[in-house]
Protein backbone atom coordinates (compact mmCIF):
# COMPACT_ATOMS: atom_id res chain seq x y z
CA UNK A 1 0.00 0.00 0.00
CA UNK A 2 1.25 3.59 -0.73
CA UNK A 3 0.22 4.96 2.01
CA UNK A 4 2.20 2.69 4.42
CA UNK A 5 5.60 3.39 2.90
CA UNK A 6 8.05 4.42 5.07
CA UNK A 7 10.32 7.08 4.21
CA UNK A 8 13.73 6.50 2.15
CA UNK A 9 16.79 5.39 4.28
CA UNK A 10 18.63 7.91 6.15
CA UNK A 11 16.05 10.68 5.82
CA UNK A 12 13.78 12.00 8.25
CA UNK A 13 10.73 13.70 7.12
CA UNK A 14 10.20 15.26 10.47
CA UNK A 15 13.78 16.67 10.75
CA UNK A 16 14.32 16.93 6.96
CA UNK A 17 14.86 20.81 5.85
CA UNK A 18 13.67 21.36 2.29
CA UNK A 19 15.62 23.48 0.01
CA UNK A 20 13.55 25.99 -0.67
CA UNK A 21 10.54 27.03 1.86
CA UNK A 22 7.34 27.57 0.53
CA UNK A 23 5.05 30.61 1.85
CA UNK A 24 2.13 29.80 0.62
CA UNK A 25 0.97 27.42 3.58
CA UNK A 26 0.19 30.71 4.87
CA UNK A 27 -0.93 32.87 2.15
CA UNK A 28 -4.42 31.96 0.31
CA UNK A 29 -4.11 30.16 -3.19
CA UNK A 30 -4.40 33.17 -5.41
CA UNK A 31 -6.31 30.66 -8.51
CA UNK A 32 -9.30 31.46 -6.53
CA UNK A 33 -9.02 35.29 -7.30
CA UNK A 34 -10.89 37.32 -5.09
CA UNK A 35 -14.27 36.33 -6.64
CA UNK A 36 -16.81 38.52 -8.29
CA UNK A 37 -18.42 40.46 -5.64
CA UNK A 38 -14.51 41.97 -5.03
CA UNK A 39 -14.16 42.48 -9.06
CA UNK A 40 -17.52 44.64 -8.53
CA UNK A 41 -15.47 46.24 -5.45
CA UNK A 42 -12.16 47.05 -7.43
CA UNK A 43 -14.31 48.24 -10.73
CA UNK A 44 -16.38 50.70 -8.54
CA UNK A 45 -12.64 51.64 -6.54
CA UNK A 46 -11.33 52.24 -10.27
CA UNK A 47 -14.65 54.30 -11.05
CA UNK A 48 -14.09 56.37 -7.66
CA UNK A 49 -10.33 57.56 -8.77
CA UNK A 50 -11.44 58.14 -12.67
CA UNK A 51 -14.53 60.57 -11.09
CA UNK A 52 -12.24 62.50 -8.41
CA UNK A 53 -9.74 62.67 -11.14
CA UNK A 54 -6.72 64.64 -10.58
CA UNK A 55 -7.22 64.77 -6.62
CA UNK A 56 -7.43 61.03 -6.29
CA UNK A 57 -3.49 60.82 -7.74
CA UNK A 58 -2.22 62.02 -4.11
CA UNK A 59 -4.13 59.46 -2.07
CA UNK A 60 -3.76 56.51 -4.88
CA UNK A 61 0.09 56.91 -5.75
CA UNK A 62 2.68 55.78 -3.42
CA UNK A 63 6.18 56.48 -3.30
CA UNK A 64 8.18 53.07 -1.93
CA UNK A 65 12.42 53.94 -0.80
CA UNK A 66 15.10 52.47 -2.44
CA UNK A 67 15.66 49.95 0.29
CA UNK A 68 12.40 49.87 1.65
CA UNK A 69 9.49 46.80 -0.36
CA UNK A 70 5.90 47.02 0.02
CA UNK A 71 3.81 44.59 0.22
CA UNK A 72 0.07 45.15 -1.03
CA UNK A 73 -3.14 43.75 -0.03
CA UNK A 74 -6.21 43.77 -2.38
CA UNK A 75 -9.57 42.90 -0.19
CA UNK A 76 -7.20 41.10 2.54
CA UNK A 77 -5.39 38.92 -0.22
CA UNK A 78 -1.75 39.33 -1.52
CA UNK A 79 -1.65 41.11 -4.67
CA UNK A 80 1.58 39.57 -5.74
CA UNK A 81 4.32 37.25 -4.43
CA UNK A 82 6.42 39.97 -5.48
CA UNK A 83 6.48 42.85 -3.02
CA UNK A 84 6.52 46.14 -5.08
CA UNK A 85 8.88 48.90 -5.55
CA UNK A 86 11.42 50.82 -5.16
CA UNK A 87 9.69 53.63 -6.82
CA UNK A 88 5.65 54.88 -7.66
CA UNK A 89 3.32 52.36 -6.58
CA UNK A 90 -0.50 52.44 -7.44
CA UNK A 91 -2.81 52.00 -4.73
CA UNK A 92 -6.61 51.54 -5.32
CA UNK A 93 -8.65 53.50 -2.03
CA UNK A 94 -11.16 51.39 -0.09
CA UNK A 95 -9.69 48.28 -1.39
CA UNK A 96 -6.09 48.72 -1.33
CA UNK A 97 -3.54 48.43 2.06
CA UNK A 98 0.14 48.11 1.90
CA UNK A 99 2.53 47.39 4.64
CA UNK A 100 5.93 48.79 4.13
CA UNK A 101 9.20 46.38 4.72
CA UNK A 102 13.33 48.16 5.66
CA UNK A 103 15.30 45.59 3.60
CA UNK A 104 18.64 47.33 5.27
CA UNK A 105 20.59 45.20 7.51
CA UNK A 106 19.25 45.55 11.38
CA UNK A 107 21.66 44.99 14.36
CA UNK A 108 19.86 43.29 17.33
CA UNK A 109 21.64 43.53 20.80
CA UNK A 110 21.03 40.10 22.37
CA UNK A 111 20.22 40.54 26.43
CA UNK A 112 22.83 39.28 28.78
CA UNK A 113 21.62 35.54 29.45
CA UNK A 114 22.95 33.71 32.24
CA UNK A 115 24.00 30.44 31.36
CA UNK A 116 24.67 27.19 32.98
CA UNK A 117 28.13 25.53 31.13
CA UNK A 118 28.34 21.75 30.63
CA UNK A 119 30.71 21.53 33.87
CA UNK A 120 28.36 23.11 35.90
CA UNK A 121 29.61 26.30 35.55
CA UNK A 122 26.99 29.89 35.52
CA UNK A 123 27.91 32.25 33.23
CA UNK A 124 26.78 35.56 31.40
CA UNK A 125 26.70 35.80 27.79
CA UNK A 126 25.50 38.65 25.41
CA UNK A 127 26.10 38.98 21.85
CA UNK A 128 24.70 41.08 18.96
CA UNK A 129 23.08 39.31 15.80
CA UNK A 130 22.88 41.21 12.00
CA UNK A 131 20.24 40.25 10.00
CA UNK A 132 18.02 41.43 6.86
CA UNK A 133 15.20 40.81 5.74
CA UNK A 134 15.28 39.46 1.95
CA UNK A 135 11.49 38.21 1.27
CA UNK A 136 9.37 41.14 2.23
CA UNK A 137 5.74 39.00 1.17
CA UNK A 138 7.37 36.14 3.89
CA UNK A 139 8.42 38.67 6.57
CA UNK A 140 4.60 40.17 6.89
CA UNK A 141 2.49 36.68 6.02
CA UNK A 142 4.40 34.03 7.97
CA UNK A 143 5.41 35.97 11.56
CA UNK A 144 3.20 38.77 13.47
CA UNK A 145 6.46 40.79 14.10
CA UNK A 146 9.56 39.35 12.41
CA UNK A 147 11.86 41.40 14.23
CA UNK A 148 10.71 40.58 18.19
CA UNK A 149 10.52 36.83 16.43
CA UNK A 150 14.59 36.89 15.32
CA UNK A 151 15.54 38.51 18.55
CA UNK A 152 13.30 35.74 20.69
CA UNK A 153 14.62 32.87 18.67
CA UNK A 154 18.55 34.44 18.92
CA UNK A 155 18.05 34.50 22.44
CA UNK A 156 16.82 30.77 22.44
CA UNK A 157 19.78 29.99 20.29
CA UNK A 158 22.27 31.19 22.24
CA UNK A 159 21.23 29.46 25.10
CA UNK A 160 20.68 26.27 23.74
CA UNK A 161 24.13 26.04 21.96
CA UNK A 162 25.96 27.51 24.53
CA UNK A 163 24.68 24.90 27.08
CA UNK A 164 26.13 22.09 25.43
CA UNK A 165 29.82 23.48 25.60
CA UNK A 166 32.33 23.34 28.44
CA UNK A 167 33.69 26.67 29.94
CA UNK A 168 37.12 26.29 28.54
CA UNK A 169 35.29 25.74 25.34
CA UNK A 170 33.25 28.85 25.64
CA UNK A 171 36.28 30.72 26.21
CA UNK A 172 38.46 29.33 23.34
CA UNK A 173 36.55 28.85 20.48
CA UNK A 174 33.88 31.91 20.30
CA UNK A 175 34.08 32.24 16.64
CA UNK A 176 33.06 28.89 16.44
CA UNK A 177 30.13 28.54 18.74
CA UNK A 178 29.15 31.84 16.64
CA UNK A 179 29.04 30.13 13.51
CA UNK A 180 26.69 27.58 15.08
CA UNK A 181 24.15 29.94 16.54
CA UNK A 182 24.17 31.82 12.93
CA UNK A 183 23.29 28.41 11.06
CA UNK A 184 20.64 27.47 13.56
CA UNK A 185 19.16 30.67 13.26
CA UNK A 186 19.66 30.76 9.53
CA UNK A 187 17.59 27.56 9.00
CA UNK A 188 14.75 28.42 11.36
CA UNK A 189 14.06 31.96 9.89
CA UNK A 190 14.18 31.54 6.27
CA UNK A 191 10.55 30.65 6.07
CA UNK A 192 10.01 34.19 7.98
CA UNK A 193 12.13 36.05 4.68
CA UNK A 194 14.72 36.37 7.25
CA UNK A 195 18.83 36.23 6.24
CA UNK A 196 21.09 36.12 9.36
CA UNK A 197 24.45 37.51 8.19
CA UNK A 198 26.63 37.51 11.32
CA UNK A 199 26.48 36.75 14.40
CA UNK A 200 29.25 37.65 17.70
CA UNK A 201 29.67 37.04 20.89
CA UNK A 202 30.39 40.49 22.68
CA UNK A 203 31.27 39.26 26.56
CA UNK A 204 31.34 36.48 28.64
CA UNK A 205 31.07 36.81 32.63
CA UNK A 206 31.75 34.43 34.93
CA UNK A 207 31.37 35.02 38.80
CA UNK A 208 34.10 36.22 40.94
CA UNK A 209 35.06 32.91 42.73
CA UNK A 210 35.54 31.70 39.38
CA UNK A 211 37.67 34.30 38.14
CA UNK A 212 40.08 34.46 40.87
CA UNK A 213 40.09 30.50 40.69
CA UNK A 214 41.33 30.58 37.38
CA UNK A 215 43.73 33.21 38.05
CA UNK A 216 45.46 30.91 40.82
CA UNK A 217 45.47 28.46 38.17
CA UNK A 218 47.01 29.68 35.59
CA UNK A 219 49.46 31.38 37.72
CA UNK A 220 50.50 28.27 38.85
CA UNK A 221 50.93 27.37 35.81
CA UNK A 222 53.52 29.95 35.00
CA UNK A 223 55.53 29.24 38.36
CA UNK A 224 55.75 25.53 36.81
CA UNK A 225 56.81 26.86 33.49
CA UNK A 226 59.02 29.15 34.80
CA UNK A 227 60.81 26.17 37.83
CA UNK A 228 61.18 23.74 34.81
CA UNK A 229 62.96 26.64 32.52
CA UNK A 230 65.58 27.35 35.57
CA UNK A 231 66.43 24.06 35.89
CA UNK A 232 66.99 23.21 32.47
CA UNK A 233 69.41 26.60 32.68
CA UNK A 234 70.91 25.21 35.62
CA UNK A 235 71.20 21.48 34.26
CA UNK A 236 73.00 23.24 31.08
CA UNK A 237 75.18 25.42 32.88
CA UNK A 238 76.69 22.66 35.00
CA UNK A 239 77.12 20.30 31.90
CA UNK A 240 79.15 23.30 30.52
CA UNK A 241 81.31 23.80 33.74
CA UNK A 242 82.41 20.27 33.70
CA UNK A 243 83.52 20.21 29.98
CA UNK A 244 85.34 23.75 30.35
CA UNK A 245 87.02 22.12 33.95
CA UNK A 246 87.78 19.14 31.55
CA UNK A 247 89.89 21.46 28.87
CA UNK A 248 91.61 23.35 31.84
CA UNK A 249 92.41 19.80 33.60
CA UNK A 250 93.79 19.05 30.30
CA UNK A 251 96.27 22.12 30.28
CA UNK A 252 98.10 24.02 33.37
CA UNK A 253 98.21 27.23 31.76
CA UNK A 254 94.95 27.97 30.97
CA UNK A 255 93.85 28.03 34.33
CA UNK A 256 96.39 31.29 35.32
CA UNK A 257 95.22 32.77 31.64
CA UNK A 258 91.75 32.66 32.59
CA UNK A 259 91.95 34.31 36.03
CA UNK A 260 93.70 36.93 33.78
CA UNK A 261 90.91 37.47 31.59
CA UNK A 262 88.73 36.68 34.66
CA UNK A 263 90.90 40.08 36.09
CA UNK A 264 90.45 42.05 33.31
CA UNK A 265 86.72 42.17 33.10
CA UNK A 266 86.34 43.26 36.57
CA UNK A 267 89.20 46.02 36.40
CA UNK A 268 87.30 47.42 32.65
CA UNK A 269 84.03 47.44 35.05
CA UNK A 270 84.68 48.81 38.85
CA UNK A 271 87.91 50.67 39.97
CA UNK A 272 88.22 48.99 43.25
CA UNK A 273 90.38 46.70 45.11
CA UNK A 274 90.59 43.18 43.41
CA UNK A 275 91.67 40.38 45.52
CA UNK A 276 93.87 38.26 42.98
CA UNK A 277 94.60 34.41 43.68
CA UNK A 278 98.43 33.46 42.57
CA UNK A 279 99.14 29.55 42.35
CA UNK A 280 100.77 28.36 45.92
CA UNK A 281 103.41 26.04 43.63
CA UNK A 282 105.24 29.76 42.83
CA UNK A 283 105.51 30.72 46.06
CA UNK A 284 107.41 27.34 46.62
CA UNK A 285 109.47 27.57 44.07
CA UNK A 286 110.55 30.93 44.77
CA UNK A 287 111.41 30.17 48.80
CA UNK A 288 113.45 27.14 46.98
CA UNK A 289 115.64 29.85 44.85
CA UNK A 290 116.23 31.63 48.14
CA UNK A 291 117.80 28.39 50.01
CA UNK A 292 119.97 27.56 47.81
CA UNK A 293 121.15 31.37 47.20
Amino acid sequence: MRGSELPSKGMDPQTERPKKMNTEHLIADRQEGIGICGWILVSLSCLLVLITFPFSIWTCVKVVREYERAVVFRLGRILSKKAKGPGMILVLPCTDTFTKVDLRTVACKIPPQEILTRDAVTAQVDGVVHYRIHSAVSAVANVTDVHSATLLLAQTALRNVLGTQSLAQLLAGRQEIAHSIQATLDSATEQWGVKVARVEIKDIRIPMPMQRAMAAEAEAAREKKAKVVAAEGEMNASKALQRASMVLSESPAALPLRYLQTLTAVAAQNNSTIVFPLPTNMFGSLGQKRTGG
